[in-house]
């Protein structure tokens, strides 16, 4: 028989069994330290976050700075930085992580899924060939090969290269 392995995911429990915090959680990461917040890249109006309860290793979300809740209401510089912020974000994990491919999209409304509808944001998730597995349908888990505060490191150096490239300053 063979051994049973412990899966480590501490922050899952804080989700699961914590208290809710009050107020827009994605409002509350623009005024804490980048790497207390997971927050991965800054720009004028939109920022790069981890996620911290991720479908998948690397998973960014991309907000705006201001709390809006429908894409029809970003102004177009929102939507111009928005987008080449996630396009930062696809090189970023392309070179830090290496992934065959990316499930980038919104969830607008909670009954589309969105778990933080009053505040608009994009998700960017990285995939691999297999990536996935049995946990998720048989146990409700998913399993991160990687402690988040390692990912938040390798996609800011790998942003922080990406920006030595490119001259948008973002």
């Amino acid at each position: 028989m063979a051994a049973v392995q412990n899966l480590w995911a501490p922050w899952r429990l804080e989700y699961v069994a914590g208290d809710k915090p009050t107020g827009c959680v994605l409002c509350a990461k623009q005024g804490e330290d980048d790497e207390a917040a997971l927050v991965v890249a800054r720009g004028e109006h939109v920022f790069a976050v981890l996620n911290l309860y991720p479908y998948n290793n690397g998973h960014l979300m991309v907000v705006p700075f201001r709390h809006v809740a429908e894409l029809e209401d970003l102004t177009a510089e929102e939507s111009a930085e928005a987008q080449r912020m996630l396009e930062r974000g696809i090189r970023a994990a392309r070179a830090a992580m290496g992934p065959g491919g990316f499930n980038v999209g919104l969830n607008l409304g909670e009954a589309a899924g969105a778990g933080i509808a009053s505040h608009l944001h994009w998700h960017l998730v990285p995939r691999w060939q297999g990536d996935t597995n049995f946990m998720p349908v048989l146990a409700d888990v998913r399993v991160m090969p990687q402690h988040l505060n390692t990912t938040w490191k390798l996609l800011r150096d790998a942003w922080a290269h990406d920006e030595e490239k490119t001259t948008d300053g973002m």
